[in-house]
């Protein structure tokens, strides 16, 4: 396996004897440059002494930020080796035949109203195996997945295959489109917990679980670390320039954004337009931008480094997010932490964190005429407006998204779980207010 050292039996004394508290992480495409969170709440736990074991079956696609590059070498990877996979398939039909069929069944049932096919879940089943072995080979004593659609199926199936517990973290907006077709009801059902990065996220969870089962679900915020607070600028970018990072995609509503950016043209304001990110929308963008004349007003860039990324903000006087779909974005998380105000859709779980003519703007989704409204009013507004903004965004994100103290409910409530299977009962820790 790609980055990690081979799996042996001597492993499971290694742990013991360093006395860590071990969890696996099991995510689909690891690392990402869109799921720069994940690495973030990982690396948090392992600074806290727990020791992640990651698992994925993919890595992102174009890794240009140089910790990526280092993760990747970290992460053990389901798919690259196809016989380990047969391997760890039929040694647990054949040494652990009631936790096998017990998992088989669980397949079928997830299978029953999947929008995905059959071959995918079975392979989901087979997947599993090979995470069960990890799990054995490495003493883990949970497991972790990101994302409620088939990483979770994946965690609960090798939960069951180990005899391990799992959780499993919810981030929108693909679990609240098609609840019932990820078979999100019995992933909350049998997960020991479930987290949720925002109020409204919270709130979604609520209606697709039963009324037991609501205690699981805990807010747990994406974080940033301190490093990244440090590189904030105490002023404001006086420069006409606006940036927009994030996939490309119909979801997050770059083709509304152009349309306000050929608005606010119309109108004879000088400005630029500074769009971060790639996808499959990125044709449709192009188009637009050549239909409306603005090649000279909006740059496409690609992905960007972390660093590079920084950069594009700081020299911003904005952030702009016209998503039509999302949770709460970690991108406007960065910007306000960077003291940027940020212009952006009222839907989610934004309004938790922006806050409408204090950290910056909000509109209604699906309304160029409005957004286009809000980054005029941005590019016209004095510095000290831009400096006031700047200054309430960072104490809101910090006072709110700091990725330590959010790790610590995490290692607390992985600890709990660990105790309860270790300890007689009542030696299980009680659990911290936060957690409460």
């Amino acid at each position: 396996m790609a980055g990690r050292e081979a799996y042996h039996p001597t492993n499971d004394r290694r742990v013991a004897a360093n006395g860590r508290s071990v969890v696996l992480y099991l995510i689909n495409q690891y690392p990402a440059v869109t799921h720069t969170f994940i690495k973030r709440e990982v690396q948090a736990l392992e600074r806290q002494d727990v020791e992640v074991v990651r698992v994925a079956a993919r890595a992102g696609r174009a890794l240009v930020d140089p910790g990526d590059v280092l993760e990747e070498q970290r992460t053990t990877y389901l798919i690259r080796q196809p016989l380990d996979l047969l391997r760890a398939l039929a040694e647990l039909m054949l040494l652990r035949p009631l936790s096998f069929a017990k998992a088989f069944v669980t397949t079928m049932s997830l299978m029953r109203r999947s929008d995905r096919g059959p071959l995918l879940h079975i392979l989901y089943l087979v997947e599993a195996c090979k995470v069960a072995s990890i799990v054995r080979a490495t003493g883990a004593a949970h497991i972790h997945a990101h994302f409620g659609t088939n990483p979770a199926e994946l965690a609960l199936l090798a939960a069951q295959l180990s005899g391990v517990t799992y959780s499993f973290t919810v981030h929108g907006y693909d679990e609240y489109d098609k609840p019932e077709f990820i078979g999100l009801w019995a992933k909350i059902h049998e997960a020991a917990f479930v987290a949720t990065v925002s109020h409204y996220g919270r709130s979604q969870l609520y209606r697709w679980c039963d009324a037991a089962d609501r205690s699981k679900i805990k807010l747990i915020r994406c974080g940033l670390d301190r490093t990244f607070y440090d590189m904030a600028e105490d002023k404001p970018s006086t420069a006409a320039r606006l940036v927009c990072v994030g996939r490309l995609c119909r979801e997050k509503g770059q083709s509304i954004l152009v349309k306000a950016a050929a608005m606010v043209a119309t109108a004879g304001r000088k400005f630029e337009l500074v769009i971060v990110g790639d996808g499959e929308g990125r044709a449709e963008l192009e188009e637009l931008i050549a239909e409306y004349g603005l090649s000279d007003s909006i740059r496409l860039c690609g992905w960007l480094s972390s660093a590079d990324v920084r950069r594009e903000m700081l020299s911003a006087r904005a952030l702009v997010v016209a998503s039509l779909a999302e949770n709460l974005p970690v991108v406007i998380m960065e910007a306000m932490a960077l003291r940027r105000p940020v212009i952006a859709t009222q839907i989610a779980g934004v309004p938790e964190l922006v806050v409408s003519r204090e950290t910056g703007w909000l509109v209604p989704a699906g309304c160029p005429e409005a957004l286009a409204a809000a980054m005029t009013d941005c590019l016209l507004a004095p510095s000290e407006t831009l400096h006031s903004m700047g200054r309430l965004s960072r104490e809101r994100v910090m006072a709110l998204h700091d990725v330590d103290r959010e790790a610590t409910v995490l290692m607390e409530l992985f600890a709990e779980l660990t105790s309860r299977r270790a300890g007689p009962p009542g030696a299980a820790r009680p659990l911290t207010t936060a957690i409460q």
